[in-house]
């Protein structure tokens, strides 16, 4: 049934009372109209691949044949920040977008190479799965951390390396059949691409609450894959954006239940070593899934992660696949289409630092480091007037409601751009509702009056933008 809009916004009509059209219609253009009211989301809107199904025809691509993709939420900020005057390295802004620690001198911690030798063979292209003394060293990283007490064991056959985290999560996308893919929101904000750009399978979303401080419990993953038919899940642990954990005994039941129900869990570990949640003199735990993996041939477990954040080399682009042989060897021919392998020389020059002693140093001493500025910027915010309901036990990202805040600087969008005006970057929550294909109106989103807040950066810059992020509110007092 068509409403006329002209009833909508007028008198409401006696049948619309008696179905309670009236309600609905008038929600739905309230929203349309909050949207087209919002300078700030009307400049995302603007940006090539961002419409809606309103606007996707009147921005339609210029080349015929040619679709432009959704600017990721990192890409979008870091490029509206530029517009605003910021450039890297400026010390006079403070970047709390950017999903990416610190890499200078941290107490503790080895100091990373300024340079490396480069033999004549690396010169040629490495395996699309990498080189084999790679391959191997990660392989011996999960055994001796995690696996110690397990008879099967990884090798160089369950590693495949990959230029970043992405390639690996597009590797193993481009290798998904037909089936139903489940994960939870809010989530990393490069897995929207992943699921809208691959055809073949149906990605389902499961919202997580803050009631349940975004937790992902087994019982929750039961339910999703008997009541939607999952044969996939995807997910990351710990989790992005909000700092939270599944560890212990939950972690196993995970293991297990994917056993039960053939379901497929692919785990993005990369914050494994930012970990919280335990008392301060057990600094150096890390999780991860492999701990609980039986079989590393038959178990339907596959791990992401590498060198970007618990190493705190971002730029090197050296990451893994760690899962059954016949999933790597799936990875390798995935490999061979799509970006042709991760980069010779720094494969040869990150062997050293997959040595587990070292490993368990960084860790040890990373957490130390992180959980300090952690604490110091939940203490900062709270003298600000933002409380944060559901603290991070792990990463190093803060999920901040904006909710109690005045409009319009309630909405994650917004916030973003008073914060520009003064000098700091952040994330709006709406990049983490991981929507393919733009299906819902931004405003809809469970997402949207929160923005992600980065303490990887140093404890100067932490300052510094806290005291913007200060002035912005004053500036709305």
């Amino acid at each position: 049934m068509t409403i006329p809009v002209e009833d909508i916004e007028g008198q409401e009509p006696e049948c619309h009372k008696k179905f309670h059209f009236y309600d609905i219609a008038q929600q739905i253009v309230n929203k349309m109209r909050s949207e087209a009211h919002s300078e700030a989301h009307q400049t995302l809107r603007s940006y090539p691949g961002n419409t809606n199904k309103a606007t996707k025809a009147k921005n339609a691509a210029k080349i015929y044949g040619i679709e432009h993709p959704g600017s990721t939420g990192v890409i979008y900020v870091m490029d509206r920040a530029m517009q605003n005057g910021f450039t890297y390295g400026d010390p006079e802004w403070a970047n709390f977008g950017q999903g990416a620690p610190e890499v200078g001198h941290i107490d503790g911690c080895a100091d990373k190479p300024t340079h490396i030798e480069l033999p004549i063979e690396s010169y040629e292209y490495a395996p699309t799965a990498g080189i084999t003394e790679l391959r191997s060293a990660v392989a011996n990283l999960y055994n001796e951390i995690y696996r110690q007490d397990k008879e099967s064991k990884y090798t160089s056959a369950n590693v495949c390396i990959v230029p970043g985290g992405r390639a690996g999560l597009t590797r193993v996308a481009s290798a998904i059949g037909d089936i139903n893919v489940g994960y939870f929101l809010p989530e990393y904000t490069a897995y929207e691409q992943m699921l809208s750009v691959f055809k073949r399978f149906v990605p389902i979303p499961t919202t997580l609450e803050a009631e349940s401080n975004y937790h992902i419990d087994p019982d929750t993953i039961r339910k999703e894959i008997s009541g939607r038919g999952l044969g996939l899940i995807v997910a990351s642990n710990p989790r992005n954006p909000t700092g939270q954990l599944i560890e212990g005994e939950e972690l196993c039941e995970l293991v297990k239940i994917s056993k039960e129900r053939h379901t497929t869990l692919v785990m993005d570990e990369f914050y494994s070593s930012y970990i919280y949640s335990h008392p301060e003199e057990e600094n150096g735990r890390t999780v991860s899934i492999s701990e609980y993996v039986d079989d590393v041939n038959a178990d339907p477990v596959i791990i992401i992660d590498g060198l970007t954040k618990n190493f705190r080399l971002p730029g090197w682009r050296i990451c893994w696949i760690v899962g059954p042989e016949s999933v790597i060897s799936s990875m390798q021919s995935c490999g061979s289409f799509l970006e042709g392998g991760a980069n010779h020389p720094l494969q040869l020059a990150a062997i050293p630092m997959l040595d587990p002693e070292v490993f368990k140093n960084e860790a040890k001493h990373l957490q130390i480091h992180f959980r300090s500025k952690r604490d110091y910027v939940l203490e900062r915010l709270e003298e600000i007037g933002i409380k944060v309901n559901v603290p991070p036990n792990a990463t190093f990202y803060i999920w901040l409601d904006l909710n109690e805040l005045p409009a319009p600087i309630n909405v994650g969008l917004t916030f973003f751009e008073e914060c520009l005006k003064e000098k700091v970057i952040v994330v709006p929550g709406i990049f983490f509702d991981v929507n393919p294909a733009s299906r819902r109106e931004l405003f809809e989103s469970p997402c949207h009056h929160f923005v992600r807040l980065s303490f990887g950066p140093p404890m100067e810059e932490l300052v510094k933008g806290l005291d913007a992020i200060e002035r912005v509110i004053n500036n709305f007092k």
